[in-house]
C-alpha cells in the first residue's frame, strides 16, 4: 500500500499515511485533529544498473551526464 505525505496548514506539521491509491486525495485530518491539510508532492527515484548498484550513484566518464536537465536535452542548446 502506498505511503503519502501530508502537511497541516493549521499547525504546520508534516505526517505520512498509508492508504490505497483510490483514497490518496480523500480528506485527511492531521494527527493533532486539524482538518486543513494538503497532500505533498513526493518524488521517488529508483534506478538500478545491471551490477545492482544505483544508476544515479555512477557518473559517466568525462563528467558529462548526458541527461540534458529537465527534458533530456531537446530544448537546451
Amino acid at each position: 500500500m502506498p505511503r503519502y505525505e501530508y502537511r497541516c496548514k493549521s499547525c504546520g506539521s508534516t505526517f505520512e499515511l498509508r492508504r490505497p491509491m483510490s483514497q490518496a486525495n480523500a480528506p485527511t485530518p492531521c494527527p493533532k485533529g486539524h482538518d486543513d491539510t494538503v497532500k505533498l508532492l513526493s518524488t521517488v527515484s529508483v534506478g538500478v544498473s545491471s551490477s545492482g548498484s544505483s544508476a544515479s550513484a555512477q557518473a559517466p566518464a568525462g563528467g558529462d551526464s548526458g541527461g540534458g536537465g529537465c527534458c533530456g536535452g531537446g530544448c537546451c542548446g
